[in-house]
């Protein structure tokens, strides 16, 4: 299950409203579940789809601190990998019936992109809004491992107890917005190295 974080003015709902306004179309539906802070959202395809094999994804959206975490999960193939099958069967029997099977092959060559779509429309809705994977200034301060003070950015001593701050801000992976640790070197929610 990959997962991100949104630091900013975005919202679970926010972002629901925008995956049921792009995939609530032709053969796809979408459900959504949850509270306002904690949503899931099921894409998958109908009932009475008139092309292309069946699959299903769900995207998990739970609310952050100034921010939300939006986790999509590992798409059902099997339908999609069937139809496939069925065109190629076809295909090789006889090559004219490819024409008729070049709907269903369109439909699933989309439903093997849903995982990449759904991650862009995410990415789209929170850019609009300003949310990223930098954390917010809110967070982005330098608390004290003294006294637990915050300060402002940029302060190279505690504002408090005047202790040195060093290397105590928080920052976050810029692939996935994870908070990490100032020493490590890969991320350990999506692996990639650090810069």
């Amino acid at each position: 299950m990959e997962q991100k974080i949104y630091h900013g003015q975005v919202t679970p709902s926010m972002l629901a409203q925008e995956l049921i306004a792009h995939f609530n179309r032709g053969n796809l539906k979408v459900q959504q579940i949850g509270t306002e802070d904690q949503l899931a959202v099921q894409i998958a395809t109908t009932a009475w789809a008139s092309a292309g094999g069946q699959t299903a994804l769900s995207v998990s959206m739970q609310k952050v601190e100034d921010g939300v975490a939006v986790s999509v999960g590992e798409q059902a193939w099997l339908g999609v990998a069937a139809d496939l099958g069925m065109t190629a069967l076809a295909a090789l029997s006889n090559p004219m019936m490819l024409i008729g099977r070049l709907s269903g092959l369109a439909q699933d060559v989309e439903y093997l992109n849903l995982k990449d779509e759904v991650w862009k429309v995410i990415e789209e809705t929170a850019q609009a809004v300003g949310a990223g994977y930098e954390l917010s200034d809110r967070l982005r301060r330098y608390v004290c491992s003294y006294c637990n003070t915050a300060n402002p950015l940029g302060e190279s001593n505690c504002i408090a107890c005047g202790a040195p701050l060093g290397d105590v801000q928080p920052r976050t992976c810029k692939w996935c917005g994870y908070v990490v640790l100032h020493d490590e070197t890969y991320c350990p929610n999506c692996g990639k190295q650090l810069a």
